[in-house]
């Protein structure tokens, strides 16, 4: 049973695929002066109930330093407190498996997508022989039908449109989830950055903007 906060934090969940925006999207929000942001956090969970063969880098540090049981990661990380009013977590599609999922109704939730096309290419860079599990993408959709009935999806972004429009997007996007929009959210320093995860060591940007992703 999970027990649902009562403080007026606004929880944003981004729902996304590999290799798509949602790096970027984290360092948008992260550039908020009123808003924390989570990279991933049930990742381990899903490392630990992984239904594919596909080999993660940095599979053992990320099981070593974040917590393995998603249902704790629910109450204690996507349920827990914060100091700021606004909390958004970076989230993989892929990553909500073997979990209940009523928290979702606490929650607001988005949906970052891209071309599948574009998804395979560029996760099998990466990762070798990616299957339909890994990329995520099917399970997107069925998260959306999921979202849609209970009314807890609050928008879809379209990575191509963001890329071509980021400001106009990113303001909509803030209308939507009914936040102030800030103009810092369209650039950041270069470079690892704190709320980066363990796992992004090997994945580290030399972007300063979405323009540059």
């Amino acid at each position: 049973m999970i027990n649902h906060p009562t403080m007026q934090t606004k929880r944003i969940n981004l729902w996304s695929s590999p290799r798509n925006i949602s790096t970027a999207m984290m360092y948008a929000f992260a550039q908020r002066p009123d808003t924390t942001v989570i990279d991933e956090p049930l990742y381990a969970h899903y490392l630990t109930h992984q239904q594919t063969d596909t080999e993660h880098p940095g599979k053992e540090d990320v099981l070593a330093t974040m917590e393995n049981d998603g249902e704790r990661v629910v109450q204690h990380v996507i349920l827990g407190n914060y100091t700021t009013p606004i909390v958004v977590f970076k989230q993989m599609t892929h990553h909500l498996i073997e979990l209940e999922r009523s928290f979702l109704k606490a929650t607001e939730n988005v949906l970052l997508i891209r071309d599948p096309r574009r998804i395979i290419h560029s996760f099998a860079k990466v990762i070798s022989n990616p299957t339909i599990q890994d990329v995520g993408v099917k399970m997107q959709y069925e998260l959306m039908l999921e979202l849609q009935a209970c009314q807890k999806l609050t928008a879809i972004v379209d990575s191509k449109r963001l890329l071509q429009a980021p400001s106009l997007v990113l303001e909509q996007l803030c209308a939507r989830l009914q936040i102030p929009f800030y103009q810092s959210m369209l650039r950041w320093e270069a470079g690892a950055r704190p709320e980066d995860g363990s796992w992004d060591e090997i994945l580290v940007s030399s972007s300063t903007s979405i323009h540059r992703f």
